[in-house]
């Protein structure tokens, strides 16, 4: 298939953010998933929209059961209009709607052995034990991967068994290592040295490598994988080079990931003997205490018809009694296990298992639904084989019988989400805010706005912008419900005023935000793929944007370049003095000026560096220029045959079409012919150009009038006609994110890097952050969990959970928040949560009464600042009309220093403390002078 077509078989556009995570191969399984579901009640609901959302090729759903009040509180594909049909039926027409490439049947016969034997995948949720025994070991017989996931009230459980001999192609979610190569000897080993920039321990051991791009010993590219041993000096034996051709330049060494077997037991077998996932001995015996638990209220079913009455104390005995007369469970050897049997914790599973929580079949319905994905793509380790996940903390201390929760709302975030919650729920009231939350927005998020709200809950996609929610809610002491995901990664933390500890952005995460490379770097020494990205996230914006503003300011009577910078005038250069030396009339003359500007970048561009920096270059150290992490370039010949070369002239000529106005074209056929017939530019035509723009600042500062003379003359051809369209990008435009990626590519080329495909350009260039349905509705559920807590009575800091998940590696954790720090200064205590208020009054207070009033509350003499300015010692203020400035009004002085009057709505100044006697670095809390 031609790499510039569009992929027939998948649209990657609407499973774009999955495939960063999945890759291509896993998702093209995915979609040939056949999934059988049986149970349409909260869990299977959220398995069922989960893998819909993914993508999978059928889901057959099989519920008979009628619609009831109780599905209701969970099952958001239910409403009341359903009572009284089948729950598969009631959810069909609405899980369709989400995904038109997915086939969502019903199956409203019994589950046979035949039935079983047209799925990869059969999931039962809300099953008794019975029929999952039944099921299970028909599955396993046949080796049809089973699952079983259910939750009562405040517990969950899942169960996995994908057979004796299950293959897990990519067990991890980390990308395969690439590294570039300097240099391979031949020999037996032969020895592989990486670039510089390279890290050699990342690789271990016994990693299996292959290869790809080396010039001169091409035998090792495609080959079969290698073993690798890291030497002590952080080269790599690659095994025997001794026949191979020698080694010229370039390349780079890719790890091949390993498969792993998976093996597991029987429902049958595994019920008695549990597998658990568990991160410590006391939650190993949790999760068996748990799973005794569930067995027992299977037990209490089948004994009375029905499930134990909620918080009934009488049925809840009757369970415990039942859980203690189970028979031992056993070990993963088969001994006996001789742990004590948790009572209390049964105790509390059965008085408030009859419950359903939205919360709780989304966190359990996400990880169920992950499971699926593994048994089909063969992609991330599965469960092995139990996983126990309760939230009992939300229940009330003294074990009170349960409040009746209220409803669970989705936040809204836009006028979409909003519309979606009220079909979920016509009662609840959703006001939909389309302003972005930060800074040149506080006059609509103020003082009033915050106060009419009970908390915040956050899931921003920067750590800037979670900063900045969280420093709101510190300072109207609002609680704060902060969730984050990142693929398979998810996290719900809890910040409760003057309970827990504040937010607390990661220093590498935020740090990584702001990274950024060296322009020298990027233009004319790239090493790393990132390089060559941003250089050509780099082109296009000078290219398309900053040149269309530039000639369109021109063209507003501008008749000086002084209001242009060095990068602004080569921009400009290469769109006015290249092949074309006035607008394009036709989509030819377009494809006429990409080319040139292929020519420039990729041949001509190189070969003037290479001229002012030959490859054999020597330093006065008598190093070679050339070293280390800067790779000697090659210059490339165009090829109108090659895919890359004919994508960055399609997309480049599309996109300066647009800039001018012109129609544009797609058709690739035509392109190749019309450029089999083009010569190429002659150099000549780009000579005007600093091509080297390494060049740029001494020729920028020799720019004398008769430069300025040509360049004018060049632009006044250009002005005549309408404005410029500058283009933004976007990264879900075809021709932005086509033009960055083989322009990066060609780059990579230059430089002997490996380039990095469209997917991955797409996601570092657009930083689209990878996002999977599955992390995201067990995160929102873990959040909804600490929601019952923060609407609820006030609690203490034990009821609370930060969450941490990895469900590519199955890991979990919850553990109790911190409690906030103590700060301390002199005889004066405080947290992040404490401020000082002062009240205005009537009349309004002077500053020597606020400062005395300050006093009396601390004992200690301070100053005052506002926005880093002090209301006392301000610019211009001498120590002798100290006592002038005392006397004034606080809102008085305010504006003097700060040119700005309190805002509408304005309900205080927020002014910080500085100490006036030692020099200590000492954050005080924050005065509140009300208005």
């Amino acid at each position: 298939m031609d790499v510039l077509e569009t992929s027939k078989l998948l649209d990657e556009e609407l499973y774009s953010r999955q495939l960063y995570v999945l890759g291509l191969p896993a998702m093209q399984r995915i979609q040939r998933a056949k999934v059988l579901l049986s149970g349409l009640q909260g869990v299977g609901a959220e398995v069922a929209k989960n893998l819909v959302l993914m993508g999978v090729g059928s889901l057959t759903l099989h519920d008979p059961h009628p619609t009831c009040w109780s599905d209701l509180s969970a099952q958001f594909f239910l409403s009341e209009q359903d009572l009284g049909r089948s729950r598969a039926e009631a959810s069909q027409e609405l899980l369709a709607k989400l995904n038109g490439a997915v086939q969502v049947c019903i199956h409203t016969g019994d589950i046979t052995e035949d039935l079983l034997l047209d799925f990869q995948v059969v999931v039962l949720t809300a099953s008794e034990l019975q029929e999952q025994l039944k099921v299970g070991t028909i599955c396993h017989k046949h080796g049809v991967c089973f699952l079983v996931a259910d939750t009562r009230g405040l517990v969950g459980q899942l169960f996995c068994d994908f057979g004796e001999d299950f293959t897990v192609q990519d067990p991890t979610e980390a990308e395969p290592l690439v590294a570039a190569i300097q240099h391979i000897s031949q020999g037996s080993p032969g020895i592989l040295t990486l670039r510089e920039e390279a890290d050699a321990h990342r690789f271990n051991n016994g990693d299996l490598v292959t290869f790809s791009g080396i010039e001169g010993m091409v035998e090792l590219n495609g080959c079969a994988p290698r073993p690798l041993h890291v030497q002590r000096d952080g080269t790599l034996e690659i095994g025997d080079t001794t026949t191979f051709s020698h080694y010229l330049r370039g390349g780079a060494v890719t790890e091949v990931k390993r498969p792993k077997t998976v093996s597991h037991e029987p429902l049958d077998t595994a019920l008695f003997q549990p597998r658990v996932v568990a991160q410590s001995p006391q939650e190993v015996h949790r999760a068996h205490c748990l799973h005794q638990a569930f067995h027992a209220l299977h037990k209490f079913q089948q004994l009375h018809g029905r499930p134990p009455k909620p918080w009934d104390p009488v049925d809840a005995e009757m369970v415990v009694d039942l859980a203690q007369a189970l028979e031992s469970l056993k070990g993963t050897e088969g001994e006996p296990l001789e742990e004590q049997l948790d009572k209390a914790l049964v105790r509390r599973v059965a008085l408030s298992s009859a419950g359903g929580l939205s919360p709780m079949a989304a966190v359990l319905g996400a990880v169920a639904a992950q499971e699926v994905l593994k048994a089909v793509s063969k992609k991330f380790m599965p469960l092995d084989q139990w996983l126990y996940f309760d939230a009992l903390d939300c229940l009330p201390e003294d074990e009170e019988p349960f409040p009746n929760p209220e409803d669970y709302a989705p936040r809204p975030k836009a006028e979409v989400a909003a519309e979606a919650a009220r079909r979920l729920n016509s009662d609840l009231q959703v006001t939909p805010l389309t302003y972005q939350l930060d800074l040149t927005t506080e006059h609509i998020y103020g003082d009033n706005f915050f106060s009419s709200v009970d908390g915040v809950a956050a899931a921003l996609d920067s750590f800037q912008a979670r900063r900045y929610v969280a420093a709101r809610c510190t300072h109207y002491l609002k609680p704060l419900l902060e969730a984050g995901t990142k693929g398979t990664l998810g996290s719900a933390c809890v910040f409760i005023p003057h309970v827990t500890e504040d937010y607390r952005a990661p220093a590498s995460a935020a740090a990584s935000e702001d990274a950024s490379y060296p322009v020298c770097t990027v233009r004319h020494f790239p090493s790393t793929t990132e390089h060559t990205l941003q250089w050509a996230r780099d082109e296009f914006e000078g290219l398309f944007h900053l040149s269309a503003e530039t000639i369109n300011c021109h063209q507003q009577a501008l008749t000086s370049l002084a209001h242009l910078d060095e990068s602004q005038v080569l921009t400009v250069q290469q769109v006015v003095l290249g092949v074309l030396r006035q607008r394009p009339q036709t989509w030819r003359d377009c494809v006429l000026w990409a080319l040139g500007q292929w020519q420039l970048c990729f041949h001509y561009g190189i070969t003037q560096l290479l001229s002012r920096f030959p490859p054999d270059k020597v330093l006065e150290n008598g190093t070679l220029f050339w070293s280390g992490p800067k790779q000697c370039p090659r210059p490339l010949e165009f090829d109108a045959s090659q895919d890359t070369h004919l994508l960055y002239v399609l997309a480049a000529a599309n996109l300066y079409a647009q800039m001018h106005g012109l129609p544009g074209s797609r058709d690739q056929t035509a392109l190749r012919r019309l450029l089999k017939l083009q010569p190429l530019p002659d150099p000549q035509d780009l000579a005007p150009i600093f091509s080297s723009d390494l060049e740029l600042a001494s020729a920028y500062a020799e720019f004398g009038p008769e430069q300025s003379k040509q360049l004018h003359e060049a632009l006044e051809i250009w002005t005549v006609g309408p404005p410029l369209e500058p283009l933004t990008f976007e990264k879900d435009n075809d021709f932005h994110v086509d033009f960055v990626a083989a322009a990066a590519s060609l780059r990579a080329q230059n430089y002997g890097i490996p380039p990095a495909d469209r997917t991955k350009t797409k996601r570092i260039v657009g930083q689209i952050t990878p996002a999977i349905a599955t992390t995201t509705a067990a995160v929102a559920g873990l959040v909804g969990l600490e929601l019952y807590k923060v609407v609820g009575s006030p609690r203490p800091r034990s009821a609370f959970r930060h969450s941490y998940l990895n469900l590519a590696e199955n890991y979990f954790s919850r553990w109790v928040p911190h409690a906030p720090a103590i700060q301390k200064f002199h005889h004066w205590k405080w947290t992040c949560w404490d401020r000082l208020e002062v009240p205005a009054g009537q009349p309004e207070r002077t500053l020597e009464s606020l400062l005395a009033h300050v006093q009396k509350l601390n004992g200690l003499r301070v100053r005052m600042l506002l926005h880093g300015k002090a209301l006392l010692y301000s610019a211009g203020w001498s120590p002798e009309k100290q006592d002038q400035h005392l006397s004034r009004r606080v809102t008085d002085l305010v504006l003097e220093v700060t040119r700005q009057v309190p805002k509408p709505g304005q309900r205080v100044l927020v002014l910080e403390l500085s100490y006036e006697g030692e020099k200590e670095d000492v954050t005080f809390p924050p005065l509140h002078y009300k208005l």
